[in-house]
């Protein structure tokens, strides 16, 4: 393969930055207070943002003041710090503040401040002055060396977990799965839509010497689009029996994902019946065009709804549809709950 070369000097010069920072060269600095990082060791989606969620979600629930540092890909001005959430409102829109920040924000108002910076370090700071967190969650961070933290949890997506096994830009690796033994627990996600998950526990062991826990995601309800942002603030609408019949209708399926099959196999592991599929790159700001093309591939196709994710529809705000719109609610749900829970305040 043409680009091997490169994803190996691409390995070496990650570990040589990593062997860095283990050995002192570079700085990691404490933020203050405990701190938890989320991310992954491949690129594209593997289900952080759910994992975020119920992270900071087990925090608050402990009694802790949370507050979740992001990058907030995708955003209008990413030089500029952004606070998302107070911890009691979302603050600001999907464009200025990053369609995952803000999809963040919405899910957890009232229980976690929220803010995009690009420097951590620096917002960690400016947090701690300004609201006082006992918890900080960094969302996409098991590259971010320069933070210290107590537990580094990696996402780990059971539908391709490594892809080639190559690093950037001759596979999807962020660096070497040796440095897997850095993560203090692995969260296998997505394990409904895949396989042999022991098979993936057993290779996952010959690189990472820590707890491995299993995850699946499921639909916890679905909302109307225009109901979905009349109602930002408040948590993700349940099942009702006014959408029990959404199953049954011929959809058209549509996202800007990392990883746009998961939703759509997710769709039809729940007995969705989807006439067509339509994915965009990941963090895609929609467009009214955009829209006229969904609904003309609805048509042709007999698409009676057109159903997207919750980080979709951060960006649909204000766009005018003719076929209904309904947003798919994910959670994420271990296979041994308390477990997890034990370890992460443990």
């Amino acid at each position: 393969m043409i680009l091997s070369p490169f994803g190996k000097i691409y390995g070496a010069v990650a570990n040589a930055r990593n062997r860095l920072y283990e050995r002192g060269f570079f700085r990691s600095y404490d933020l203050g207070a405990k701190t938890v990082s989320i991310g992954n060791i491949t690129v594209g989606g593997t289900g952080k943002t759910p994992l975020a969620a119920f992270v900071a979600g087990t925090f608050f629930e402990a009694g802790e003041k949370v507050c979740i540092l992001t990058r907030g890909y995708g955003r209008r001005d990413p030089r500029r710090r952004v606070l998302v959430s107070d911890g009691e409102r979302v603050l600001t829109d999907a464009r200025t503040a990053g369609d995952e920040p803000f999809e963040l924000a919405r899910k957890l108002s009232g229980k976690a401040v929220i803010v995009a910076d690009a420097d951590r370090v620096s917002a960690a700071e400016w947090a701690m002055e300004k609201f006082g967190p006992t918890v900080f969650v960094l969302d996409d961070a098991f590259q971010h060396r320069r933070v210290r933290r107590d537990l580094d949890i990696v996402c780990i997506d059971a539908t391709d977990p490594f892809g080639n096994r190559q690093v950037l830009p001759a596979g999807v690796l962020r660096e070497p799965l040796e440095n897997l033994r850095r993560a203090g627990a692995v969260v296998i996600t997505r394990a409904n839509l895949a396989g042999d998950i022991e098979a993936l526990k057993n290779e996952l062991g010959k690189y990472a010497n820590c707890p491995v826990f299993v995850s699946h995601n499921e639909f916890s309800g679905f909302t109307k689009l225009e109901d979905f942002h009349k109602n930002l603030d408040f948590e993700p609408h349940k099942l009702s029996t006014q959408y029990s019949a959404l199953h049954t209708l011929p959809s058209l399926a549509f996202c800007a994902l990392g990883n746009p099959r998961n939703f759509f196999e997710q769709l039809r592991g729940e007995n969705f019946r989807v006439a067509a599929e339509c994915s965009f790159p990941d963090h895609h700001v929609y467009a009214p065009k955009d829209i006229a093309a969904l609904e003309a591939k609805a048509r042709a196709t007999g698409a009676e709804i057109l159903l997207t994710t919750a980080k979709d529809a951060v960006k649909l705000g204000g766009l005018k549809t003719e076929i209904p719109v309904f947003i798919a609610e994910n959670r994420i749900i271990f296979e041994n709950r308390k477990d997890f829970v034990n370890y992460l305040l443990s």
